[in-house]
C-alpha cells in the first residue's frame, strides 16, 4: 500500500504545482510602447534636443529589482524610442543629484553592472526566449551581447554594429542609441511586436531598476514590456566583407605576410551565412594561468572571433560541442538564423596540420532548437570530427521546459560514437525552482563508462562512468539595515557511483557571504570531499575571503584557502586589485600562491598576472597583459595598440608578444611583432 499512496500524493502535488504555475504565469506585465515611424532622424550626440524626440513615447516610472524589490527607483529615468526603415533609436534622460559620484567605464564590452549605465533589451521575435541587449553610459561607451534560453545563457562576446553617444546635462546625464535593424535578426512585416526591456544601474546604491516589474528574475523575458505596431519592410540581401592583412616579425624567423577574410551574407533579416578564410588567431589573448586542484581538465573560454558569433546556441549541461577542440584552421563556414519557431546553426571548419603530428581534421556541427509552449524549447545537436576517413563525435536531444516563472525542468540525452571506444550514452534530468532570491534544484546524471572517449574529440566531458546525484540551494536575504546590506547562503551536495556501483566520489560544500553598506564584503566556504582513483582520498578545504567594492569597477579582494588535497596539505593565497588610475587608465593585478606539503613533483607555484588598459578614445586604446607561472617557468607578455576606425570590426592593430603559449605550457616564442589591418566593405 505504501507505493500507491506515495504515487497518489505525488500526482496531487504535481497538479497543485501546475495550477500554481498557471496562476503565476498569468500575472504578466502589460507595459507597452508604440513608437512612431519618423522621417527626420535624431543626431546621435547624446543630447535629446532634436524635435523628433518630442512625439516619442516616454518610458518612465522605473521599478527596483535590487536592493528594494518592487519599490520605485531612487532616481528618475526616462527613455524614448522612435524608428525608421533602417534603425531603432533610443534616447535616455537620467536624473542624478550627485553626478560627481558617477562610476564610468571606458572600454567596449566593459560596462558591467559596476558602472553607471542604461540598457535596452530587444526580444526581436517576441518569443520570450532569445534577445539582444545594448548598454551605454555618459561617455557613449558600448557593451552588447545576446541572450538565449529565456535568459539562462548570455553571450557577452556577441558584437553588433550600432552607434551611441552620451552627454552631461544639468539634470544628470543623457544618452542616445541608433541600432540598425540589420544588426539584429528579426521577422519582417507590418504590425510586428517586439519584446522590450530598458534598465538603469546606479552602482553607488547597488541599484538595478527596470521599466517593467517587479521582476522575479531580470535575466528572464517573461515580464518584459513590448514595442508594438512596428512596420518592418525587411532589408535587402546584404553582403559584408572584412578582409585583413597580417604581417609577422618574429625573432630568429623569416618575416611572414598573411591575408584572409571574413564575410557575412544576410539571406533574410532572420538568416545569415558566415565564411572565414585563413582567420587571424595569432593575436588572440593568451589563456590566463590558473591553479587546478582537481584531476580533471579545465574548461577554457573561447576568444576567437569566428567561433564567438552565435556560440551561445551550443550551450548545454552535457557539453557536446567545445570549440576549443578545434585548433588553428584554414577556414570555415556557418549558417545561423531563426524562422517559424526554429533556431538553426550549422558550422564546418577545416584545421591545419600541426607540428606535433596531428593530421588535418574536419569539424562539422549542426544545432536545431524548436520553440514549444510559452517560452520553452527542445533541441538537437550533432557534432563530428573527421580525420583520415574516421569519424568520432556525438548526437543528442535536450530540452528546457518552463511550467511557471519559477519552476523549470531541463533534460538531455546524448550518444557518442567512433573508434576510441564502444558506443555509449549519457543523460540528465533536472527540475529546479528559481526566484529573485532563492534557487533549489536536484539533478540525476548518467554518463556511460566510455562516453567521453569519443565525445571529447568534439565536446568537453571532464569525467564519465558515473551515476550522479546533485542538489543545490542558494538564498539571498536583503536586510535593509544600516550596517548589513545582504546575506547570501549557498550549498551543493554531489555523489556518484561507477557503472559497477562502486562509490567514486561524494562532495559537500556550504558558503555564507555578507555584503556591508560600507562596501566591505566577507565570505566563508567549507568543502569536504571523497575521491576514488588509484586509492581512496579524503580532501577538504576552507576558504576565507574579504573584499572591498567588489561589485564596482574599482575593487580589491584577498582570499586564503587551506586544507588537504590528494594526500598533501596545501595553502592557496589569492589577491586581486583593480584600480582606475585615471579616468581612462585601468590596471588589474592578480596573484595566486600555492604551497603543497609534501610536494614531490614541485607543483607549488607563484602565478602573477597584470592587465592595463589605456583608452585615448573609446575606439583608440592600448592594452597590456603580462603573466608568470613559476611551476613551469612561464613568462609571457602581450601588448596591443588598436584603432577601431570602423567599430567593432574594422581596425588597425599593432601587437607585441613574447612567450605566448597555450594554457599550462611554458612556450618558446621569441620577441614577435604583428601588424594587422582589417577593413569592412
Amino acid at each position: 500500500m505504501t507505493g500507491p499512496k506515495k504515487s497518489a500524493r505525488g500526482s496531487i502535488a504535481a497538479a497543485l504545482l501546475l495550477c500554481l504555475g498557471g496562476t503565476l504565469w498569468a500575472a504578466g506585465n502589460d507595459r507597452s510602447a508604440a513608437p512612431p515611424k519618423v522621417k527626420t532622424l535624431p543626431v546621435i550626440d547624446g543630447r535629446l534636443d532634436d524635435d523628433v524626440w518630442e512625439n516619442a513615447p516616454v518610458l518612465t516610472d522605473y521599478i527596483q529589482f535590487e536592493p528594494n524589490k518592487g519599490a520605485p527607483a531612487s532616481v528618475r529615468t526616462e527613455a524614448r524610442v522612435v524608428y525608421d526603415d533602417t534603425h531603432l533609436y533610443f534616447g535616455f534622460k537620467c536624473w542624478d543629484p550627485e553626478p560627481d559620484k558617477m562610476v564610468l567605464g571606458t572600454g567596449r564590452d566593459k560596462l558591467l553592472m559596476g558602472t553607471d549605465s542604461v540598457s535596452v533589451t530587444l526580444d526581436t521575435f517576441h518569443d520570450k526566449r532569445t534577445a539582444y541587449y545594448f548598454r551605454t553610459n555618459p561617455l557613449g561607451v558600448q557593451h552588447d551581447g545576446s541572450i538565449s534560453d529565456n535568459g539562462r545563457v548570455a553571450d557577452t562576446n556577441w558584437d553588433g554594429v550600432w552607434r551611441s553617444a552620451g552627454a552631461r546635462i544639468p539634470e544628470g546625464w543623457s544618452a542616445e542609441m541608433a541600432i540598425p535593424l540589420a544588426t539584429v535578426k528579426h521577422r519582417p512585416g507590418k504590425g510586428q511586436t517586439w519584446g522590450l526591456q530598458t534598465s538603469r544601474y546606479l552602482p553607488r546604491n547597488l541599484e538595478k531598476s527596470f521599466w517593467t516589474g517587479p521582476l522575479e528574475d531580470y535575466r528572464k523575458m517573461d515580464d518584459n514590456g513590448t514595442l508594438t505596431g512596428l512596420d518592418l519592410t525587411g532589408s535587402a540581401h546584404r553582403l559584408e566583407i572584412i578582409p585583413h592583412i597580417l604581417s609577422q616579425f618574429e625573432e630568429g624567423e623569416e618575416t611572414g605576410l598573411e591575408a584572409g577574410l571574413d564575410a557575412r551574407y544576410d539571406f533574410t533579416p532572420s538568416l545569415s551565412g558566415h565564411l572565414t578564410v585563413n582567420p587571424d588567431f595569432a593575436t588572440v589573448e593568451a589563456d590566463q594561468e590558473q591553479v587546478n586542484l582537481t584531476r580533471f581538465e579545465l574548461n577554457l573560454p573561447e576568444k576567437r572571433n569566428f567561433f564567438l558569433e552565435g556560440n551561445a546556441i551550443y550551450s548545454q549541461r552535457i557539453r557536446l560541442f567545445y570549440s576549443r577542440r578545434i585548433a588553428d584552421i584554414y577556414g570555415g563556414a556557418k549558417v545561423y538564423g531563426k524562422a517559424g519557431g526554429n533556431e538553426i546553426a550549422l558550422l564546418s571548419a577545416q584545421t591545419r596540420e600541426n607540428g606535433s603530428g596531428e593530421d588535418s581534421a574536419n569539424f562539422t556541427v549542426f544545432r536545431l532548437k524548436r520553440d514549444v509552449m510559452r517560452n520553452s524549447s527542445i533541441g538537437f545537436l550533432a557534432a563530428n570530427r573527421l580525420v583520415n576517413g574516421q569519424n568520432r563525435g556525438t548526437a543528442g536531444l535536450d530540452t528546457a521546459l518552463y511550467f511557471s516563472k519559477t519552476f523549470k525542468f531541463t533534460g538531455q540525452f546524448a550518444v557518442g560514437y567512433g573508434d576510441a571506444g564502444p558506443t555509449d550514452v549519457a543523460f540528465f534530468l533536472r527540475p529546479s525552482h528559481d526566484s529573485s532570491t532563492f534557487h533549489i534544484h536536484i539533478r540525476y546524471t548518467y554518463l556511460g563508462k566510455h562516453f567521453g572517449d569519443n565525445v571529447n574529440a568534439v565536446g568537453y566531458i571532464r569525467d564519465d562512468n558515473r551515476h550522479e546525484l546533485d542538489s543545490a540551494i542558494t538564498k539571498t536575504f536583503w536586510t535593509g539595515g544600516t550596517i548589513l546590506d545582504k546575506i547570501d547562503y549557498s550549498s551543493n551536495y554531489n555523489i556518484y557511483w561507477g557503472m559497477d556501483r562502486t562509490l567514486r566520489s561524494w562532495d559537500a560544500w556550504n558558503a555564507l557571504a555578507f555584503d556591508l553598506k560600507n562596501k566591505l564584503s566577507f565570505k566563508v566556504r567549507h568543502e569536504e570531499e571523497f575521491k576514488l582513483f588509484e586509492k581512496e582520498f579524503r580532501n577538504r578545504q576552507t576558504t576565507l575571503l574579504a573584499g572591498y567594492n567588489t561589485r564596482e569597477v574599482e575593487s580589491a579582494s584577498l582570499s586564503w584557502t587551506f586544507g588537504r588535497n590528494y594526500d598533501a596539505d596545501f595553502t592557496l593565497v589569492g589577491a586581486n586589485i583593480r584600480r582606475k588610475l585615471t579616468q581612462d587608465l585601468t590596471v588589474t593585478y592578480g596573484l595566486s600562491r600555492l604551497t603543497l606539503d609534501p610536494d614531490p613533483d614541485s607543483d607549488s607555484t607563484w602565478i602573477h598576472s597584470l592587465r592595463a588598459t589605456q583608452y585615448f578614445h573609446k575606439d583608440l586604446f592600448l592594452k597590456l597583459f603580462f603573466q608568470t607561472n613559476s611551476a613551469i617557468d612561464k613568462r609571457n607578455i602581450q601588448a596591443v595598440f588598436a584603432w577601431r576606425f570602423q567599430p567593432p570590426f574594422g581596425q588597425i592593430q599593432i601587437a607585441y608578444q613574447k612567450g605566448t603559449a597555450r594554457f599550462g605550457e611554458k612556450g618558446s616564442q621569441g620577441h614577435t611583432l604583428f601588424v594587422k589591418l582589417a577593413y569592412v566593405f
